[in-house]
């Protein structure tokens, strides 16, 4: 195994754990896109994690750190496009506070959007 740095993720151990723990990422976010669509709903368990993952991904793919499986922009693009028809379907239910519907779909359109692009510009 090889050091090549004093970073935190410059060596074969740390690197091979990012891309495991990136690649698991992406399985749980594709588990609950391709399962069922109830349990991402507005207010179920994956369909508020669901979101929190992408951003993590966001965050790490800008650092820099990527798997050996490079994310798709056209898969994030999917999920987006189902993720959003079931929030859109399910968010009035909730009741929202008066102005929260457009401030959260904002901020659901930028964390799938700033994924895809991230991941576009790792292919490039």
């Amino acid at each position: 195994m090889g050091t090549w740095g004093s970073g935190n993720f410059e060596s074969d151990p740390a690197r091979e754990y990012l891309s495991s723990f990136l690649d698991g990422l992406v399985a749980e976010i594709a588990e609950a896109m391709d399962g069922d669509p109830v349990a991402i709903e507005a207010d179920e368990y994956e369909g508020v994690v669901v979101p929190c993952r992408l951003e993590l991904l966001h965050v790490l793919i800008r650092a820099g750190h990527t798997s050996d499986t490079p994310l798709r922009p056209e898969l994030v693009r999917h999920w987006k496009q189902r993720y959003l028809a079931i929030w859109e379907r399910t968010i009035d239910e909730l009741e929202p506070a008066l102005g929260f519907k457009e401030e959260r779909r904002a901020v659901l359109n930028r964390t799938f959007d700033q994924l895809a692009e991230a991941a576009a510009e790792r292919l490039t």
